[in-house]
């Protein structure tokens, strides 16, 4: 049944949408946790008890998502060994080390302190509770750094002496510190800020729009969207300076985002086309002249280098990376133009009464992990023939196994994930519909806040409650 078929290609898609599936959390739990620390952060400062209701809240969507990104993120290491085992073999003394530290250095934190975090409001003093909430957000940035740096490694390859096929490590700092880590984790971390935003928005926005939790609401949509408004456009300027790094290193990834056969000067910012990889050319083809040299260039008529450059075999899959990079850019420029509005109706003081921008914010709510995974196929596949740029291809990557395991496999993680995801989203909706601990209900108690009991100081020094 399945002997037809690629097993390059099936070991591929397995890992594609295993990686996909993983990476939707992680993404969420990077913005929530920094989310929750600017929350406790303005608690400490303001004793407003709103502030604790909406930690209170956000946490437990946090943990939620904490825990599927590490059920999810298990199965990627083995899928090394088990689909891309001569790949493991060529790069593990440089994979292996990073993804170590990763662990300890990132993941023990993150597990040790996300319990006082969670539970520990009677446990600990507020300022040692929000030093674990820093602490559990500095690991996930501290994740996301070590796991970015070997997957820029394999994008820009460096330190390394290849030694019979076997990548050894000459200059460690030249391994992490490759060419393209700094501007891939700036764009995925702040790809990450931006989606925790825009879910902080969307389910503000929602009570708003069905009139519960206004208090709570309220400041969430605030945050949320003033949150948007600075990081979006952050957003373009890490991602022109991404491209720019990308068209030194990777031209052809460059060429493929830009449908562009041809090398030539003044290219094309096509807005739509149908490329044809086949016949190496553009159908039905939409575009601005000179747009895509001077964002690529910053000149008018700067050169871009074409497909045409590389044989066929050597060249990505152009309709994928083609039509995934302008998803990510069409949303791109949707948040910064939605985050801009709710700078102008916060001026006009209409930010919490206009229900065009409230369900504007609902529907884009998972905006941001469209946007993360189109832009991951546009570095992903981008990079194709190569698990290794220029170095190791794919095809001589993966282990000798028969096409039948792997698609086997594969229909089994579909109809596991699946069910994890829709699981996933029923205990989301249901928190969500639960909604936030009541302001005036003392979020780990559960019992009616009292102030404090007025007190005077009398003629001998001594505290007594006041009259």
């Amino acid at each position: 049944m399945f002997g037809d078929l690629d097993p390059v290609l099936l070991a591929r898609i397995q890992f594609g949408f295993t990686v996909a599936f993983h990476i939707l959390f992680p993404t969420l739990t990077i913005g929530l946790a920094w989310f929750l620390v600017t929350v406790e952060a303005l608690w400490l400062r303001t004793r407003d008890p709103v502030y604790k209701s909406m930690y209170m809240f956000w946490a437990k969507l946090f943990a939620l998502a904490f825990g599927m990104g590490v059920v999810s993120g298990l199965v990627l290491s083995y899928q090394f060994g088990t689909n891309f085992s001569r790949f493991s073999e060529a790069t593990g003394p440089v994979l292996g080390p990073l993804l170590s530290v990763e662990v300890l250095t990132a993941f023990f934190v993150e597990a040790g302190f996300i319990g006082v975090m969670l539970f520990g409001w009677q446990k600990v003093g507020d300022r040692l509770h929000f030093v674990a909430t820093v602490l559990v957000g500095l690991g996930t940035l501290n994740s996301a750094f070590w796991v970015l740096a070997a997957n820029s490694w394999m994008h820009t390859p460096a330190g390394v002496e290849w030694v019979d096929g076997i990548a050894v490590v000459q200059d460690w700092w030249a391994v992490i510190f490759n060419p393209s880590m700094p501007y891939r984790v700036a764009h995925m971390v702040m790809a990450s800020f931006l989606t925790g935003a825009f879910v902080v928005a969307a389910v503000s926005a929602w009570y708003l729009v069905r009139g519960r939790h206004l208090d709570v609401a309220r400041k969430g949509l605030s945050l949320g969207l003033l949150l948007a408004a600075i990081l979006a456009p952050a957003q373009l300027f890490i991602g022109d300076a991404h491209g720019l790094n990308t068209k030194e290193h990777q031209p052809m990834k460059v060429a493929a985002m830009e449908g562009l056969w041809e090398t030539e000067r003044g290219a094309p910012l096509l807005l739509f086309a149908v490329p044809d990889q086949e016949a190496q050319k553009n159908r039905y083809a939409i575009g601005i002249p000179n747009m895509a040299s001077l964002i690529l260039t910053h000149e008018w008529t700067g050169e871009v280098k074409g497909l045409n450059e590389v044989a066929l075999e050597d060249q990505p899959p152009v309709a994928t990376v083609f039509y995934s990079f302008r998803i990510m850019l069409g949303i791109g420029v949707w948040m910064i133009a939605l985050a801009a509005v709710g700078l102008w109706l916060r001026w006009k003081g209409g930010l919490f009464t206009n229900r065009w921008l409230h369900w504007a914010c609902i529907l884009t709510g998972p905006s941001g992990f469209v946007a993360t995974i189109a832009g991951w196929m546009v570095a992903e596949v981008g990079r194709q023939p190569f698990t290794v740029y220029g170095v190791l291809r794919t095809a001589d990557s993966v282990s000798p196994v028969v096409p039948e395991a792997v698609a086997v496999t594969l229909t089994l993680f579909v109809v596991v994930y699946s069910g994890l995801l829709l699981a996933f989203l029923w205990y989301a909706a249901r928190v969500v519909r639960t909604g936030p601990p009541d302001p005036g209900v003392d979020a780990v108690e559960g019992s009616p806040k009292e102030p404090p009991p007025r007190t005077a100081v009398g003629a001998t020094g001594a505290i007594h409650p006041a009259e």
